[in-house]
């Protein structure tokens, strides 16, 4: 399956694109309302960043007790779930009042849920597509992803310029209802993947995963250069004021059109090479940002380095791989929880910087500094990544 005729083809794939659609217009505009309060209620880069990027650090220390919940709920009740706590967050940020400590509260209480489900979407997905199109449909889900930013930040920074942040907070919490809507009556209900006690397999597993020499330099390059890189872009508030709704907007478009060329297009084994060129172009553009630079300037940079982030294509095929199918729901959230705890990370270490330096410019100097970290982390997991290259045919020895 090569196409994306074919792949719309399945009726479950096209419900779960929908349903995708939906989820990450409410994250988008959620994310860019609180982080836009976080920063009016203290003024401050690092609780901005961590608003924006932090609540994943919650969902590490939970994932180790609850992760395998991934594999062993029925996927549909996994999404309803998780789509009913993003969906109460967001109503819970519209209450007048709130304090930023008391907005952290309602942020780290939905992450400890989601922490049970992370996995669940992208293993589902690998069940209900040939493997041969696993990559093409990933991609295809992260076109949700990008063109849902691209329209999210954009209308939030329009609908910013004109209401409060609460109309975000609003439109989240409807999208989320009709998520959840879509999910109940368009996804079959298929059987869990695995049984077993959540604590004591999600401990298991966790070891297994982490300990295999193959896996770890997998997930540390899914994690660690991306999630340097992103705390570069929690600093956009900070760096861009008014303007940061149009640097996520553009982030969101190089990420769009990389998911669309390198999952489209790209051979298999060209694919696969193209992992550290990506992680490099996706940290390089930020090396200017100390410049004084002009706002157009700024976001084709963004967009330049954005189209980097589609290595996690090849890296995730690679997962496949790897993993045995009745712990891949596992696999694959803790690869997402991973991810974004990375981010989160970025985050927290971009806006330290950025408030130590504390000038004009602080926010380009601390994402330069992320930058480099990104571009020498990438070559330090360089040799232990090749492990994980895809595993060769069996010979079977003539007769």
């Amino acid at each position: 399956m090569t196409t994306y005729r074919e792949m719309f083809a399945i009726r479950e794939f096209r419900i779960l694109f929908i349903a995708r659609l939906f989820t990450m217009i409410g994250v988008v505009v959620s994310n860019l309302a609180l982080g836009t309060v976080m920063y009016d209620q203290t003024g401050s880069p690092l609780l901005t960043a961590i608003s924006l990027f932090g609540g994943p650090l919650v969902q590490l220390v939970t994932a180790r007790y609850l992760l395998a919940s991934s594999d062993l709920m029925r996927p549909r009740t996994a999404m309803l779930f998780s789509t009913a706590v993003t969906t109460s967050t967001a109503a819970l940020q519209l209450i007048p009042g709130l304090t930023w400590w008391m907005r952290f509260v309602i942020l780290a209480a939905g992450y400890v849920a989601l922490a049970a489900t992370s996995g669940t979407v992208i293993a589902l997905l690998s069940d209900i597509v040939p493997q041969e199109a696993f990559v093409l449909a990933r991609a295809t889900m992260n076109i949700t992803v990008g063109g849902m930013q691209i329209l999210g930040y954009g209308v939030g920074a329009v609908l910013l310029a004109a209401f409060s942040p609460s109309w975000l907070f609003a439109i989240a919490v409807v999208v989320g209802v009709v998520s959840g809507t879509i999910v109940r009556l368009g996804i079959s209900d298929h059987p869990p993947r695995a049984e077993g006690k959540v604590v004591e397999r999600s401990r298991r597993i966790n070891r297994e995963l982490l300990g295999s020499p193959v896996l770890r330099p997998l997930y540390l390059m899914m994690w660690v250069p991306n999630g340097l890189v992103v705390g570069c872009e929690a600093l956009f508030i900070p760096y861009a004021s008014d303007d940061a709704g149009y640097l996520f907007a553009a982030g969101a478009v190089g990420m769009l059109a990389g998911d669309v060329v390198i999952g489209r297009f790209i051979r298999e084994d060209v694919r696969d090479r193209m992992v550290l060129p990506l992680r490099v172009l996706l940290a390089a553009p930020f090396l200017a940002f100390p410049l004084d630079l002009p706002m157009p300037v700024v976001i084709v940079l963004v967009t330049i380095s954005a189209f980097g982030y589609p290595a996690a294509l090849p890296l995730q095929e690679r997962l496949v791989w790897h993993t045995p199918e009745d712990v891949r729901g596992q696999a694959f959230g803790m690869s997402g929880i991973g991810l974004m705890s990375g981010q989160a990370f970025g985050a927290a270490i971009a806006g330290g910087i950025a408030q130590v330096l504390d000038g004009p410019r602080a926010a380009g100097w601390a994402m330069a500094v992320m930058a480099l970290l990104s571009l020498v982390t990438t070559a330090a997991l360089t040799r232990g990544l090749a492990r994980s290259a895809k595993p060769a045919p069996a010979v079977v020895p003539a007769t």
